[in-house]
């Protein structure tokens, strides 16, 4: 892991303190900014979280998904735990949380607000940082090549029915334009230029290339994202220096899903009898988060000064070094599945 990403938590949280003081310094900035939309889509965002996911689809070879027979335990585990598993599970805690055990700290509707941004998590699963984990548990980097461009291609065609319906159940109004709108622009897209440029640069059956546009672009995607943070938090200053605890109430049942769905995951892989270089990326593929998708789709659907939008950039800050802890735990247990 190079500086940005071993240091990702430290980052996020000098550019929340940043964007808080910000915001209260120099709202007409913030404000000035919030103001450049079109179709409910804040441009100045939008840009940020481009630069952030591009790169990353760029990684994605589609072409491993002709592999997607082989060893079909473990893509069977990932598919479960992503799709069938913890969005249900999301929503249930974020609904247990916020409109029963916190109900009188949050009001109804930053109640829904925070909801919807968990769930919106718990619909995106991980594409980039999963490569990072999977390397750090010595998996099958090809398998898990395979497992992500599955996990992409599911996500074309289910993340916005299925958010969709799970914001309904919820209570809350699903407009279903703006969802569409954003699949295809955070998803669609940047997976249609990702996989161009991969062909691009791999014409000639060159790697070397390749490398050396990832290698430039990294950066530039966690300055994307840390762009982004300073934004939110300077849209949301207000409320987050009105009510600090906010951040805490959200990051506990973000903490205790992420926990949960590691423990189901890991317990499932050892049942399965699954080799560890396998086991582990596929239950960190399940534990974590697209985060990136999940604050771009809640600051369309909700708004820059949205609970959702609040609530996904929690994820970004509680995601990182709770799953460095589950890699370590992951490396300890190694022995469990390859006595």
């Amino acid at each position: 892991m190079g500086i940005f990403e071993r240091y990702l938590t430290l980052w996020v949280a000098l550019c929340i303190l940043a964007g808080v003081l910000l915001g209260n310094f120099s709202p007409e900035a913030f404000s000035a900014i919030a103001a450049l939309e079109y179709a409910h889509v804040n441009l100045v965002v939008a840009l940020f979280i481009w630069v952030m996911i591009y790169p990353m689809m760029v990684q994605i070879d589609f072409s491993s998904i002709k592999d997607v027979g082989k060893k079909p335990k473990g893509l069977l585990l990932t598919l479960l735990i992503n799709w069938l598993v913890k969005p249900f599970s999301m929503a249930l805690l974020g609904s247990l949380f916020f409109r029963v055990i916190f109900a009188d700290w949050v009001d109804p509707q930053s109640a829904s607000e925070y909801i919807a941004g968990m769930i919106l998590l718990g619909v995106a699963p991980c594409t980039a940082m999963v490569f990072v984990w999977s390397q750090l548990t010595k998996g099958d980097a090809n398998y898990t090549l395979v497992q992500v461009s599955l996990n992409d291609i599911i996500m074309i065609f289910a993340f916005a029915p299925l958010t969709a319906f799970l914001l309904g159940i919820s209570d809350i109004q699903v407009p279903w334009e703006t969802l569409l709108i954003s699949v295809a622009l955070y998803v669609l897209l940047p997976l249609v230029a990702g996989v161009w440029t991969r062909h691009a640069l791999n014409r000639k059956n060159n790697g070397q290339k390749l490398d050396r546009f990832l290698q430039g672009m990294k950066p530039w995607s966690i300055l994307g994202l840390l762009a982004t943070v300073i934004l939110l938090f300077g849209f949301q200053a207000e409320t987050i220096i009105n009510q600090p605890m906010t951040i805490g109430l959200i990051a506990i049942p973000l903490l205790i899903q992420t926990y949960g769905i590691f423990a189901i995951a890991y317990a499932a892989a050892y049942w399965m009898r699954l080799p560890h270089n396998i086991a582990a990326p596929a239950c960190m593929i399940g534990t974590s988060n697209f985060f990136e998708l999940a604050v771009a789709v809640a600051i369309s659907l909700f708004g820059l000064h949205s609970g959702a939008a609040l609530a996904t950039v929690v994820g970004v800050l509680v995601e990182v070094p709770v799953m460095l802890s589950l890699v370590a735990f992951a490396n300890r247990t190694r022995h469990w599945f390859n006595p």
